[in-house]
């Protein structure tokens, strides 16, 4: 797999990176997600790219309980994200793995979650990304999305990427601002039934 960004852009700079997230809004973004996808208990959720963590950790912090796994290409980040879950007491599995190549056997998930990382790569890479997305998600199993618009490689996320992978019942659910990141849009969809 190609390189990655660092969940702080640059290696040195990630102990910065969840105080800096907490100053940007980050956590507002978070709640917005997981208030969009509505997990229910037991359901096994995956996030892609969760850098350091806080995505499934507020997740665990506001219930129900749900089988999460978090992955990310970023050792340390990883390592961080273990240590927060560890301190919390939140029961979350991380692997180092790409989301263009996920470990995971098909239909495997109820949920996909991204917040803040599809922009990041290219349109190869988010395609690829997102088909595997479609792989691992059960039958109506549902992606839902938190990222930038018109920032990154390739500007805007559009509902285009999402069924050019295949996914169906693609809506752009919310917009906002955040301080700091910008303008923002909230996205679901479902893999095929």
């Amino acid at each position: 797999m190609a390189d990655f960004v660092p969940a702080a852009g640059k290696p040195w700079l990630l102990p910065l990176y969840d105080p800096l997230s907490r100053l940007a809004g980050a956590g507002r973004l978070h709640e917005r997600l997981l208030e969009q996808a509505g997990l229910r208990a037991g359901q096994r959720v995956l996030e892609i790219g969760c850098g350091t963590g806080n995505l499934l950790a507020a997740q665990a912090r506001r219930g129900p309980r749900v089988v999460a796994v978090g992955i990310d290409p970023d050792p340390a980040a990883l390592r961080r994200a273990r240590r927060k879950a560890g301190r919390a007491g939140a029961v979350i599995e991380f692997r180092q793995a790409y989301a263009g190549d996920l470990p995971f056997a098909g239909g495997g998930f109820d949920v996909v979650l991204s917040s803040l990382m599809l922009h990041h790569l290219d349109e190869a890479g988010r395609d690829r990304a997102l088909r595997e997305v479609v792989r691992v998600l059960r039958p109506g199993g549902r992606l839902h999305v938190a990222d930038l618009d018109g920032h990154g490689r390739w500007g805007a996320l559009a509902p285009g990427a999402f069924t050019g992978a295949g996914l169906v019942e693609v809506a752009v659910t919310g917009r906002g601002r955040a301080w700091r990141f910008g303008g923002y849009s909230l996205f679901t969809a479902a893999a095929p039934a």
